[in-house]
């Protein structure tokens, strides 16, 4: 196990030359019209100015924000993570059923992309609904089975 490296208690601001002293300042954070203020650690001179922040410093920014999108409805990545093992479906099929492509789900469920609108709503459906997506699975493998052949015709 690696060890973890100490911060230094001071650094030399990259931008302006000044020496900047290891704390914390608050930092605001807002999604739409949800707002927190946390805690944000980092290299900061002293009065005002600008900070420099390193390593995992901004984790708690990203923590922070990931709660506000939950607060607002948007699923975490765990609860879609939840709900498609929920309803059997790998992540591929996943991406099939809701129509948002192969990787999608993988995305969702990392945390690097947010579903969209529709497909958030999807979710909250099926969450409430699971015995619909029997229905969609059925109407994805028309779909796909229709491009397939499309594209069979066309080539022909």
């Amino acid at each position: 196990m690696a060890a973890v490296k100490a911060l230094a208690p001071e650094m030399i601001s990259p931008e302006t030359g000044q020496t900047l002293k290891r704390g914390v300042r608050p930092f605001l954070v807002a999604y739409r019209d949800l707002k927190t203020t946390v805690d944000l650690p980092g290299y900061y001179p002293d009065g005002d100015g600008e900070g420099v922040h390193v390593g995992d410093d901004l984790e708690i920014v990203d923590q922070a924000l990931r709660a506000l999108k939950d607060r607002a409805g948007l699923p975490t990545p765990s609860r879609i993570r939840a709900l498609r093992e929920g309803l059997r479906l790998s992540q591929r099929k996943a991406g099939d059923v809701f129509g948002v492509g192969p990787k999608a789900f993988d995305k969702y469920e990392r945390g690097l992309v947010e579903p969209s609108g529709p497909t958030v709503r999807l979710m909250g459906l099926l969450e409430r609904h699971s015995e619909l997506v029997e229905e969609l699975v059925v109407s994805a493998s028309v779909t796909a089975a229709s491009r397939a052949a499309q594209g069979v015709a066309s080539n022909a």
